[in-house]
């Protein structure tokens, strides 16, 4: 029987998007997995604080050791080892281990400048160059894999995400009060997510609200973006747009459900799940056209083709009242997010496991 390692250490930020793909999948073998039928031995590598969560029917080895990090061959040896993203600091040490590479962007191109852009290419490589199968979130980072990197002729393959079916019934509103009718934003308050463009849009909408949910903080220096954010809503007085922070998951749920559309301008994502949490709860979304966004929205998303705020506008305006005049589009469009939520993501990989 294969000894597989599935690589979850990103649960040491689990409220960051990689800590909460790594939830998912604790998740779905803890409620999946069986020693006594699984054609495979598995072995989560997870923070000290996450041995035990997902049930003992997995095996677990810690990730909180640092020495693992420098000194790989410290682990026993598995056959098959499954990063789950494309950062993670952990790797095989063994030359018999197949190891399979999850991509979900390439950030560093976009975001870092000359030595340090240089350092993560070359980090980056090497990954690929020890990793026997990649795997891609999207056609669009499949393309940007292949772009930018050295494959080798190795192979790489599209694996949707996964997106986790919200429970309604969670739903909690915020302890601040809410204006409506509003529209929802969520993301990281970075430079990439161009929430800034919805600030002269919400000028022209000055009856409804606009909430974006996101974190701001920076580990060593204080994030220039959130700080433009904030001053431009107070000097030129947009009193109906609030910076919410983060929020829980349950208040999440809340302003999915409540809000009137779904507004996602970011200019760089490799999936892009916000655009299906929204569609999940038959939202109109509206959203940038770029890199991954027009793929993962497909026909149910209504595109901004310009950031002027009266197009942007004329965009939301066109088609707001429409999607809710047309019930059987808004049940396609659940359905669509749906299909996003079945178990056929771990399927494939479950597949890769056994194959590789």
């Amino acid at each position: 029987m294969r000894k597989v390692l599935v690589d979850l250490s990103a649960l040491n930020n689990i409220y960051s998007g990689f800590g909460q793909i790594a939830l998912t999948y604790g998740k779905y073998f803890e409620n999946n997995y069986k020693k006594g039928t699984a054609r495979y031995s598995l072995t989560l590598l997870v923070p000290d604080d996450m041995i035990g969560k997902f049930g003992n029917e997995v095996n677990y080895l810690s990730s909180s050791k640092r020495l693992k990090r420098r000194f790989p061959f410290l682990f026993p040896k598995f056959d098959v080892w499954h990063s789950t993203h494309q950062l993670s600091k952990f790797r095989p040490f063994y030359s018999g281990t197949k190891q399979i590479l999850t991509f979900h962007d390439l950030n560093y191109l976009y975001e870092r400048k000359g030595f340090s852009r240089y350092r993560k290419h070359r980090q980056i490589q090497g990954k690929i160059d020890r990793a026997n199968q990649l795997v891609c979130i999207s056609h669009f980072t499949k393309e940007e894999v292949e772009r930018n990197l050295n494959l080798n002729g190795k192979k790489c393959s599209v694996i949707y995400n996964y997106v986790e079916p919200f429970n309604e019934s969670l739903a909690s509103k915020p302890s601040i009060d809410i204006k409506t009718p509003f529209f929802f934003s969520i993301g990281a308050l970075r430079k990439k997510k161009n929430f800034h463009v919805l600030l002269d849009l919400m000028k022209l909408y000055p009856e409804k609200h606009l909430y974006v949910a996101g974190t701001e903080a920076k580990k060593k220096k204080k994030n220039a973006y959130a700080l433009m954010m904030k001053e431009r809503i107070k000097n030129e007085k947009i009193t109906n747009v609030t910076l919410l922070g983060g929020i829980l998951h349950k208040e999440k749920i809340w302003m999915y459900k409540n809000c009137e559309a779904f507004l996602f301008p970011s200019l760089f994502e490799g999936f892009g799940l916000p655009v299906i949490e929204a569609m999940q709860f038959e939202k109109p979304v509206f959203s940038s056209a770029e890199t991954s966004l027009k793929e993962i929205g497909g026909q149910f998303a209504y595109f901004w083709d310009h950031f002027d705020a009266y197009s942007m506008k004329s965009l939301i305006d066109s088609n707001l009242e429409e999607f809710y005049n047309d019930k059987e589009w808004m049940r396609k469009e659940k359905q669509y997010a749906e299909s996003f939520s079945t178990n056929n993501h771990f399927e494939e990989y479950e597949k890769l496991y056994e194959s590789i």
